[in-house]
């Protein structure tokens, strides 16, 4: 097993976590903070199995498989809690969902036909928006920040990046499908 397969695998492990953490923190301040920090190391590794995978020439079929999965998995445990607990809207939920879902299903038809989709620029945007919204808003429902910014100036924050995660989301897929979109064209 490789080194970059190691950190993906970590980032699997620390959602179960990050899961109970965030649960933990409904009613305690600390827990905020530790899971705010499981969330931002395990979307940190999503940059360390990346790079090292490149610069090591460590891509394996099992990074190829585990390291999207780690990363939806990761980002919709933390907007699902979010969703749980009326900080999220369940519609951009369902766009993330559908997006993902979409993409899944073009690079399933493309790798029939032979062809590799490779994660785009927007889609890489994406994922940097949403991992960073999404500690942005566990760093928003500590008690400092609801000290220092308030009720109001924190659900503007909120729907700033709920509206952030959703627009890259759209775009990310809407592009897949611009440049993608022949695979599914069958040739007669």
């Amino acid at each position: 097993m490789t080194t970059a397969t190691k950190f993906t695998l970590a980032r699997i492990f620390m959602i179960p976590l990050f899961m109970v953490c965030m649960y933990l923190s409904k009613t305690d301040d600390l827990m905020r903070y530790v899971a705010l920090a499981v969330f931002g190391i395990a979307s940190l590794t999503d940059l360390v199995d990346g790079h090292i995978a490149r610069k090591y020439n460590q891509i394996t079929d099992l990074g190829k498989f585990l390291d999207p999965l780690a990363d939806k998995v990761l980002v919709l445990a933390a907007m699902a809690v979010f969703c749980e607990w009326d900080l999220f809207p369940a519609w951009a939920l369902m766009i993330v969902l559908v997006r993902e879902f979409a993409i899944s299903g073009l690079r399933m038809v493309a790798s029939t036909k032979g062809h590799v989709i490779a994660a785009g620029w927007a889609g890489k945007v994406k994922t940097v928006v949403t991992m960073v919204g999404l500690c942005v808003m566990m760093a928003l429902r500590t008690n400092l920040c609801v000290w220092l910014f308030g009720g109001t100036l924190i659900e503007i924050f909120n729907w700033v990046i709920i509206a952030a995660i959703a627009v890259t989301t759209l775009h990310s897929g809407v592009e897949y499908f611009v440049q993608n979109g022949k695979v599914l064209v069958d040739k007669k």
